[in-house]
């Protein structure tokens, strides 16, 4: 059986070690310095550092700290890979690349690349020409729709569509003047178009990747969690989500192009992107079943939505109205509204009792989908 390479952690672990020592961790050092040979000692490595992630806010993590988890991981993967077991390996990797640090993040990507290929040795014979399992089958019913969404919804004809609108006119008709508009034929060539609503597809290329999926109506409720699953079992609690037992399940503003490279592949980004000189400040992924919601927000970037599959309800209020939307006084959460769109309470929000008058940003999923959203300017 041949080796992962990991050339840069050949390279950096003597100084990485260094740093972890100077910062105390003296008990680390003593679990990685065998790692290579013992499982049981890469693991121990893995749960000092993850330790040390968790020891309070993200943003006062040391750095190394993050880099020491990305070196345990590495050294789990290159064991799992040794005995021919190739999806612990990438789920380990998955974990160094979601929580762990740059300095080895190309040794990350580059035993990735190597692992999913062992993993889906074979399957595309297994695959092969035949029907697509679809993620959306049927056709959107508009007045089935109106059922479930809030009143007056879909009656706004204020957002106008333009075909293949030029660069020129998005500019300096809509940009310019901070106006929304729905741009129409510009992604007929994407192959995710086709490849996102292939459940096949989508198992076989990210199926045992773990990403970080948000648990319940949405991040404002008491009962909203996340959790790291394999993208195959969000994909079966999407296919579940009609069950009157199931509690909706979400990817949502994960980086999800950075970390699985076949789905990025699939998309392009829009010149729109660059207009007035901007320029691409994220590249995210959401991706969820009908029902779910986020809650009425404001985000600090100009944002290009782009739909793939499915439909999406999205709500847009000016911004002037901030205030009669009740935002959070919370730091963490000054940029959502107290109100619930689904069921506004015009007693305890009585500036809302003129009209149902809301802010910037709603957005009702109410189909399934998979869209990206490019953040710019």
């Amino acid at each position: 059986m041949d080796e992962l390479l990991t050339p840069i952690m050949d390279e950096e672990s003597p100084r990485l070690l260094q740093t972890i020592s100077e910062h105390g961790g003296y008990a680390y050092v003593g679990m990685a310095a065998q790692a290579a040979a013992d499982i049981r000692a890469a693991e121990a490595a893995r749960d000092l550092a993850w330790e040390q992630l968790h020891s309070g806010p993200w943003h006062s993590v040391l750095p190394v700290w993050r880099d020491a988890y990305s070196m345990a991981c590495l050294h789990g993967a290159k064991y799992h890979y040794r005995n021919g077991e190739f999806k612990e390996a990438l789920r380990v990797l998955d974990m160094g690349v979601l929580m762990g640090g740059p300095v080895l993040r190309k040794d990350l990507d580059s035993a990735i690349e190597t692992l999913s290929l062992k993993a889906r040795e074979g399957e595309n014979e297994r695959f092969g020409e035949r029907e697509a399992n679809r993620l959306v089958s049927e056709e959107f019913n508009t007045a089935k729709a109106l059922q479930v969404l809030p009143n007056r919804s879909l009656s706004c004809k204020l957002v106008v569509k333009r075909s293949a609108l030029s660069l020129e006119g998005f500019l300096s008709e809509y940009f310019l003047s901070g106006s929304p508009v729905i741009i129409t034929d510009c992604m007929a060539h994407w192959p995710a178009r086709t490849n996102w609503n292939d459940l096949d597809y989508l198992k076989r290329v990210a199926g045992d990747r773990t990403v970080p999926v948000e648990v319940g109506k949405n991040y404002l409720c008491q009962d909203w969690k996340q959790e790291l699953i394999p993208f195959s079992q969000f994909l079966e609690r999407i296919q579940s989500n009609g069950s009157s037992a199931s509690v909706p399940t979400y990817l949502a503003q994960h980086q999800l192009f950075d970390q699985i490279n076949e789905l990025r592949n699939d998309i392009c980004i829009p010149d729109y992107c660059f207009v007035g000189g901007g320029e691409l400040r994220s590249l995210n992924a959401w991706f969820g079943p009908a029902g779910t919601v986020t809650p009425l927000h404001h985000d600090p970037h100009h944002n290009i939505l782009a739909q793939v599959v499915g439909k999406k309800y999205i709500r847009l209020y000016p911004a002037s109205l901030s205030e009669e939307l009740y935002p959070y006084s919370e730091t963490m959460l000054c940029n959502s509204s107290q109100v619930d769109l689904d069921n506004i309470d015009e007693t305890k929000f009585p500036k809302l009792a003129f009209g149902g008058v809301m802010v910037e940003v709603q957005l009702h999923t109410r189909n399934k989908s998979f869209i990206c959203v490019l953040s710019c300017f």
